[in-house]
């Protein structure tokens, strides 16, 4: 399948401010990438790219006072397949564990492993290891947090999510990594986009998501402790330890978001969402 992607922002700053982006599509994924309308700044200013040290795509500007806007976009080929689904993936011990992943079992600015080891050993210590340990740590966190856009702060951590019982997707996330690594799990904070294909819509605005991955059986899994279902279309976009790892914006200086949004749409081969083609169908029925 064909999904177009993109987003548009625009910041405003009281004097010229250093800021790194991470919004380009993940270079695991550059080779699916069919067309792309390359990164475009108002007004327009240089920047420059690097790998940091988890792969992920970064870009530096020179934002200069009052508003500045950045977009990009584009369509991407996708498999058109759900998360992979392995019940007989198996844990690791960790003395067998690849280096790479080691630091993925550590605790991290918001993933309290330390304060909440023992809770997760309570009860998770009996459940069988491997895939169904992960699930049931999945569930837990679903069934823990209520989701709300409302909900939302950039300061709140696992522990204080399982106190608090509300979030939104990077506090699901992050609650459920810190349980997989007090389980000695690998477990590592996943973004990127997340459009609502292949389930029913919502009437919220687009936005990116954020969902975590799991080391068993010697590869990497997808979980997502919101949406507790496979999901088709994720469009990777960095990985980390959490989101101190992979903020979109990290500004060095103090900004302020004025606007926002996010596209993540299947099209068909001419580039038209298959949403307004299934209405406009579903009207001319109608008619007759």
């Amino acid at each position: 399948m064909l999904i177009r992607y993109g987003y548009s922002l625009t910041l405003a700053t009281d004097y010229d401010t250093p800021v790194v982006t991470l919004l380009d599509i993940h270079p695991d994924r550059r080779s699916d990438v069919l067309a792309e309308r390359p990164v475009r700044t108002s007004p327009l200013v240089p920047g420059t790219t690097f790998h940091d040290s988890f792969g992920n795509i970064c870009r530096r500007f020179k934002v200069p006072a009052g508003t500045f806007t950045l977009s990009a976009g584009g369509v991407i080929v996708d498999t058109g397949q759900a998360d992979a689904f392995a019940p007989d993936a198996e844990e690791i011990p960790v003395d067998r564990l690849p280096d790479s992943t080691l630091v993925f079992l550590l605790g991290s600015r918001y993933c309290e492993t330390d304060q909440l080891s023992q809770m997760a050993w309570d009860l998770f210590g009996n459940v069988q290891p491997g895939w169904a340990r992960v699930q049931a740590i999945t569930d837990y966190v679903h069934d823990r947090i209520t989701f709300g856009y409302g909900h939302a702060r950039s300061t709140r951590t696992a522990l204080e999510a399982h106190r608090e019982r509300v979030g939104v997707c990077r506090d699901f996330a992050h609650l459920a990594i810190t349980l997989c690594r007090c389980m000695n799990i690998p477990a590592r904070y996943v973004n990127g986009y997340l459009g609502d294909i292949a389930v029913p819509a919502v009437p919220d605005p687009m936005d990116f998501s954020a969902w975590f991955e799991v080391f068993l059986g010697g590869r990497w899994y997808t979980f997502d402790a919101r949406h507790n279902r496979p999901r088709v279309g994720r469009i990777v976009i960095a990985r980390g330890r959490d989101a101190t790892d992979v903020p979109l914006i990290h500004s060095f200086g103090p900004h302020q978001l004025l606007d926002f949004s996010v596209v993540t749409e299947e099209v068909d081969s001419h580039g038209r969402p298959l949403e307004q083609q299934q209405v406009a169908v579903a009207r001319a029925a109608a008619a007759f």
